[in-house]
């Protein structure tokens, strides 16, 4: 009998957010961009607990692992806080993954956890090995920009919405290709045209493309990292959540170039992950990241062209906002027409 995902209780109104630094730390430099946050989210009409822990990064790290890990798994059980949003992500995030108790998470009631970037690690492993859903999309940094534009002000929504409830987003109309924000409030800079492409159907833009299934990824260079882990049992976790509907992967990445792109697929696919795979939504790729004459679009026709089944690519997700907010275990229904995407998420 296939198992039903646990969805954390809606984050009502006045609920506690934590903020914490399970991976990197904030220098005292970004501490204006933090406050402008959590005025935002104050603002939006919720309780903002920002941990002492954020304000340090020694090698990359907020603290040592053994407090990160303790961190976290206080805030998560702790009944006073509703969701826990940690500040960014960083590098080290996987030091934590053995030294928290996964048999009690599992045990206790989920609880929403929002990040995106190395907060893949967690969201990702969490839902494997809990059957609870988590939410992947801005980090608390995020929530700065001023004012909120229509996918990122999303976040509320996705953590609001209770069990059985659906939310429907919109593909953005623009997006932010470099970094600008010089001042704490600065909104992004929605400069460049949002154009969802279909791999191998980009001269027929006009052919509507739809395909559900449950949604489960993250930042890939992230996930690469995990195969093979014990943190990781991604063919269980569709065996037993997902066997009927199959899965909707969204990935994203951060820095890697296009050969490190069919790499890190190619060891994903290797490794059993996308058996069963009703399609990807694949998230804008940041820089020039061909390599000689091999490109982005190459990566993917090589590593997931032979599995017959929609790969969109230049889609809102990830390190080149703005982003939706995908929910790992929910089910969804994504359709694209004429470079627009409409993603709907039923928490069921």
């Amino acid at each position: 009998m296939t198992q039903k995902i646990r969805y954390p209780k809606p984050l009502p109104a006045g609920g506690r957010i934590a903020v914490n630094a399970p991976s990197s730390g904030v220098t005292l430099d970004w501490k204006e961009f933090m406050e402008q946050a959590k005025r935002n989210v104050e603002a939006a009409g919720y309780d903002v607990q920002i941990s002492d822990m954020v304000w340090s990064n020694v090698q990359l790290t907020s603290a040592p692992k053994e407090a990160r890990a303790e961190e976290m798994q206080r805030l998560l059980l702790d009944p006073n806080v509703q969701a826990v949003v940690p500040v960014w992500g960083g590098e080290f995030l996987f030091e934590i993954l053995p030294l928290l108790d996964w048999e009690l998470l599992r045990q206790a009631d989920p609880k929403w956890v929002l990040g995106y970037s190395d907060l893949t690690t967690f969201c990702f492993v969490y839902t494997l090995l809990t059957g609870h859903a988590t939410a992947h999309g801005n980090n608390f940094f995020d929530l700065g920009t001023t004012p909120w534009d229509e996918l990122t002000r999303r976040w509320v929504d996705a953590l609001a919405t209770p069990e059985g409830g659906q939310i429907v987003q919109h593909s953005s109309e623009r997006y932010q290709k470099h970094w600008s924000r010089k001042l704490p409030s600065d909104p992004f800079a929605l400069t460049e045209q949002t154009e969802w492409k279909c791999l191998g159907a980009e001269q027929q833009p006009q052919t509507a493309v739809e395909f559900s299934g449950r949604l489960l990824g993250g930042c890939w260079e992230i996930l690469r990292s995990l195969v093979g882990t014990p943190y990781a049992p991604v063919q269980e976790f569709v065996r037993e959540y997902c066997r009927e509907e199959g899965v909707i992967w969204y990935l994203e990445s951060s820095e890697i170039n296009a050969a490190e792109m069919y790499r890190s697929l190619w060891q994903m696919k290797e490794a059993g992950w996308f058996t069963g795979a009703k399609g990807f939504l694949i998230g804008r790729a940041r820089g020039n990241i061909d390599v000689a004459d091999f490109s982005y679009q190459d990566a993917l026709h090589r590593a997931l062209g032979d599995l017959q089944v929609p790969v969109i690519y230049d889609a809102d997700i990830g390190h080149m906002p703005p982003q939706m907010i995908f929910v790992n275990g929910a089910m969804a229904r994504v359709s694209v027409q004429n470079g627009k995407g409409t993603v709907g998420m039923e928490y069921r």
